[in-house]
């Protein structure tokens, strides 16, 4: 069998009396596009986040591209990794958050191209070149030389995928990125990550666009305090769920 690109086993996380994560465990094949469901405050987000090693898990293990992140093992004891090693294992993930998160002093394209000429040390025509293919990609070859404030939420989500893009991560994590925008510019978002998904991207998508994650997903995965209730097929979860938690969410969702 083929070692999953993503394999989070029995992962917990507390937050002073609040436990976000009670025991999550999730194997996510290279190619596959998983999205991951559920009401605000089941452990969707601070999943993705322990995965991107922004968030230190309390106990479990998740390895990314066959990699322990930010521990070794010594003596049969987990000892945490320095910064400098964890930062190098996040370059293998790319996030896209919520809020764009672009630098408003900095054009589309000097946003694009910070990350691989200042972290990677890559040349910067390179770089350049590279990040104007990235705009054309995500349809925004016009748009290189504007500033964040003079780009629409959808403009500036989509700047801020080609700049995840550009670090050449293995696996890409979304975090509802349709949710701070606008209606009508929230299809324009959902095309760029359909584009990606069909070109082979691993991607974890917490989301609450179903009609995505009906039409892309591979796997649909349904948490609830900080548990994964459901997983399987979108067909399966969304259409046919097992579980009465899964079946209740669904319903109050689509009403």
């Amino acid at each position: 069998m083929t070692t999953p690109l993503v394999s989070i086993v029995d992962v917990h996380k507390t937050f002073g009396a609040f436990q976000a994560l009670k025991g999550v465990s999730l194997d996510v094949k290279a190619g596959e596009v998983t999205c991951i469901i559920g009401a605000s405050g089941s452990g969707k987000t601070t999943l993705l986040r322990c995965v991107n090693q922004l968030v230190a898990i309390d106990k479990g293990a998740i390895w990314v591209d066959g990699e322990l992140t930010g521990y070794r093992i010594l003596d049969e004891r987990l000892h945490r990794l320095p910064e400098k090693d964890i930062a190098r294992q996040r370059l293998k993930t790319g996030m896209v958050f919520q809020r764009f998160n672009l630098f408003p002093h900095m054009t589309a394209l000097e946003n694009i191209i910070e990350g691989p000429v200042q972290v990677q040390g890559r040349p910067k025509a390179e770089a350049v070149e590279e990040a104007k293919a990235l705009l054309a990609r995500v349809g925004m070859s016009e748009k290189a030389g504007a500033y964040p404030t003079n780009l629409s939420g959808g403009q500036q989500q989509r700047v801020a995928i080609a700049r995840a893009l550009a670090m050449k991560p293995k696996l890409m994590l979304f975090d509802e990125p349709t949710s701070a925008l606008d209606p009508e510019l929230v299809g324009e978002v959902l095309a760029v990550m359909k584009e990606l998904a069909a070109s082979g991207m691993t991607m974890i998508v917490v989301t609450h666009e179903l009609g995505f994650a009906r039409e892309v997903a591979d796997r649909v995965v349904y948490m609830d305090h900080g548990l994964i209730i459901e997983s399987g097929t979108a067909a399966e979860v969304l259409g046919a769920p097992q579980e009465a938690r899964t079946a209740a969410f669904l319903a109050a969702v689509l009403s």
